[in-house]
């Protein structure tokens, strides 16, 4: 039997869902906007949250409301059948990824209502035993990048490790102020993403100079050119994915295997593309460590809690949400997380 077997069946009535908005400044250039989808019926309600990037496709959603026939009598794998059939954005053209973002949303809240349904928790359900999480706090050092950020972070919580973006814009000096303080675990080179802000091109000057200088740090999305590959060719034991993988097809079509994942549950898009890569990458000696996509709501708990069922001690980017405030909160948890899953339904009182 396989992890999928074990939730697929769970029966699920839906008599109908809403959306509700979500929003938080991050900048003077940039509000972060997610959707809570609320997935109700037998007298009990299911959450996840849509955590496409793109605003206007979340106030498109919010405004046209509950215009999908979810209602029903499903199983949960019936139910993913169904979402997977429709038009989540119809009238728009969303990035491919979007579509994978906005299904998780559905699922994963149809997901915590049938568990609810059933009076169980993920946990029981897949037999598993929630542990304390461990995690990093993911930052960009900006456009003139400092080592002050974190810095300064550390003095408010001693103890935290990081994952950084590196960029074309550090410098050796930069590199060695980081290295010194030893909390790098892991660096986001972000070489898969393609027309985003987040964009860093090939370089294969910055490739050697953090895969020196941080030599216990996964290395995660290069972009491989015959130049950033004979760099990065004696490090491949710490080479990691993250932004190309949405199904275990796509793990199996890297240039090389890997000893470890990102794993975003929201990037998989469905609970079966989940569970199936959970199990077939560690039946391959292939870890994880989770990854988040800065939610605002329910989804920051769901990632924590799979993390605590599938990789508790890894570099997981699932930080409470207060670290992703400009000027982050006094008395936010520290790594690692204590167990805080709820007794039924897919749900993690952390955010």
């Amino acid at each position: 039997m396989t992890l999928y077997d074990l939730v697929r069946d769970l029966p699920l009535v839906v008599e109908g869902y809403e959306l509700d908005g979500l929003e938080r400044a991050v900048s003077s250039e940039f509000t972060r906007r997610t959707t809570v989808i609320r997935v109700r019926g037998a007298g009990e309600e299911g959450v996840g949250e849509d955590v496409t990037y793109n605003g206007e496709l979340h106030a498109a959603a919010q405004s046209a409301g509950p215009i999908h026939p979810l209602g029903g009598t499903h199983t949960l794998a019936s139910f993913s059948e169904l979402v997977d059939s429709l038009d989540l954005f119809p009238g728009a053209k969303p990035w491919p990824a979007e579509r994978f973002y906005r299904r998780w949303g559905y699922e994963s809240a149809a997901l915590d209502l049938a568990l609810r349904q059933a009076g169980r928790s993920l946990a029981e359900a897949l037999g598993r035993t929630p542990r304390p999480v461990r995690f990093v706090v993911s930052l960009r050092l900006g456009e003139i990048p400092s080592a002050a950020p974190v810095e300064h972070l550390l003095e408010r919580y001693p103890g935290t490790r990081f994952k950084l973006d590196p960029t074309s814009a550090w410098t050796g000096e930069l590199v060695e102020q980081l290295a010194a303080l030893g909390v790098v675990d892991v660096v986001d080179l972000k070489g898969a993403y393609k027309g985003t802000v987040v964009d860093q091109a090939p370089d294969p000057t910055l490739y050697r100079l953090v895969a020196e200088a941080f030599p216990e740090a996964w290395i995660e999305d290069p972009a491989l050119t015959p130049e950033t590959d004979a760099v990065l060719e004696r490090y491949r034991d710490r080479v990691t994915w993250d932004a190309p993988i949405h199904a275990l097809a796509d793990v199996e079509a890297l240039p090389f295997p890997p000893r470890t994942l990102n794993v975003k549950p929201s990037r998989l898009g469905s609970v079966r593309n989940l569970l199936e890569l959970y199990e077939v990458c560690a039946e391959r000696g292939i870890g994880f460590y989770g990854g988040g996509q800065f939610e605002l709501g329910p989804g920051r708990g769901q990632i924590q809690y799979l993390a605590s069922l599938f990789h508790p001690d890894a570099s997981n980017d699932v930080a409470p949400s207060g670290y992703n405030d400009p000027v982050p909160a006094d008395g936010l948890p520290q790594s690692p997380l204590a167990p805080a899953a709820s007794p039924i339904g897919f749900r993690w009182d952390f955010r």
